[in-house]
């Protein structure tokens, strides 16, 4: 089952309480992509980045199956940076640098053989670019997912919601569904912006979880307990990569088969804050990944009688 990934592909600095790094390989469609191949070998890429890109980072993304025939390369321009700091609590984070570079101008070219994707995985991009992905497709993919933030819905609101009435998942933090909807409530939150256009909305609670509604259905997946949370750069991204790597491997849309993605999603994230940017989850093994599912199984799994 075809998968068509459109997001960044960039550089990060990170500087967090266990240590900081030098420009590491970073944006949301690396991690949705390398996420994302654990479960299907037909991810389609379209990014862009700059001539200073690493041709051996391009080669790391091709021997995890994902198909780079979409990434443009700028070689006389620079690709996108981002630079960040995080606070003792790993929950908040400075901006430190913010260098758009060849995503200024990005213009998503869709090759002719990622035409027939049946799953579109929108990283956070400007919604005006995420529509014109959705028109340029000839045909709809089988489920459409999007991810966004807070920045669009104080500069772009007008796109963001035009663009919301065209995708079937829409996947954001907590502090952004109470932005969107101006509701405190999540399930408040959820009923206003489900009436936006999404037919499910995922909500990310960072180390509380993550919450899966649609119009007559609530879930919610816890997040494992880590001893150490070493960097969440990209988790929500992977999180995002899992789940429409599931959805893709299985062929399954419905609802009950989500819940199962937002596990594997769950399990993937987790993965990916233990070590700095995408170094966890480049090498990870069918082994290792099974087993943290079956610990996100045991810890939500109990026997109970109601007399």
């Amino acid at each position: 089952m075809s998968l068509l990934v459109v997001g960044s592909v960039a550089f990060d600095a990170i500087e967090t309480p266990f240590g900081k790094t030098d420009k590491i390989i970073g944006g949301a469609a690396t991690y949705i992509g390398l996420s994302a191949s654990y479960f299907t070998k037909k991810v389609n890429l379209v990014a862009v980045v700059g001539g200073d890109f690493p041709k051996t980072d391009i080669e790391m993304l091709e021997k995890h199956g994902i198909n780079t025939a979409g990434l443009q390369i700028k070689e006389n321009e620079k690709s996108f940076f981002w630079a960040g700091k995080y606070h003792n609590d790993m929950n908040t984070r400075d901006t430190l640098t913010t260098e758009l570079n060849v995503l200024g101008e990005f213009d998503p070219i869709i090759p002719d053989n990622y035409q027939s994707c049946e799953y579109l995985m929108l990283g956070n991009l400007t919604p005006k670019v995420q529509q014109t992905v959705i028109e340029r497709l000839t045909k709809r993919p089988k489920l459409i997912v999007m991810d966004t933030m807070n920045f669009w819905m104080e500069i772009a609101l007008g796109d963001l919601k035009e663009t919301l009435k065209l995708v079937d998942v829409l996947s954001i933090n907590d502090e952004e569904a109470r932005q969107l909807s101006g509701e405190y409530s999540l399930v408040k939150a959820s009923k206003k912006i489900l009436e936006m256009g999404p037919k499910v909305l995922i909500i990310k609670k960072g180390e509380h979880g993550a919450l899966l509604f649609n119009k007559e259905e609530v879930f919610f997946a816890p997040a494992l307990p880590l001893e150490d949370v070493f960097d969440p750069t990209g988790a929500g991204d992977t999180f995002a990569g899992g789940f429409i790597g599931y959805i893709a491997k299985t062929g399954d849309i419905s609802f009950a088969n989500m819940k199962r993605a937002i596990i594997f999603g769950s399990a993937l994230a987790s993965f990916c804050v233990e070590k700095f940017g995408t170094e966890r989850i480049v090498h990870l093994t069918e082994k290792e990944l099974n087993s943290r599912v079956q610990d996100f199984i045991d810890l939500v799994q109990f026997e109970i009688k109601i007399s």
